[in-house]
């Protein structure tokens, strides 16, 4: 799967790229910290979503619901999900 992702992973964190549906490309960002809780597995969140044919990225609602389109410049490498800031906090940004 050729994908031009632009985010680089964060330290301890990995992207998987998983087919969702015929035209929507899942975007998984894994987690290789050891947690008590699972044993140790590797967890994992979904990132956001990718159009192929498209070219276009979505932020997800769940791991299984596709959100909003958003513009690939407004994302962060932890996720697709807008940030909602008041007036105030975009001045501390």
């Amino acid at each position: 799967m050729n994908l031009e992702f632009p985010h680089k992973a964060p330290k301890d964190y990995s992207y998987e790229f998983e087919q969702f549906n015929v035209s929507t490309i899942r975007i998984m960002l894994r987690c290789h910290k050891k947690f008590d809780y699972n044993l140790g597995a590797p967890t994992s969140t979904v990132w956001g979503f990718y159009k192929p044919k498209k070219r276009v990225y979505y932020a997800p609602i769940n791991s299984k619901t596709i959100g909003a389109q958003v513009n690939i410049e407004d994302t962060r490498n932890y996720t697709a999900m807008p940030i909602k800031q008041t007036a105030l906090e975009a001045c501390f940004v």
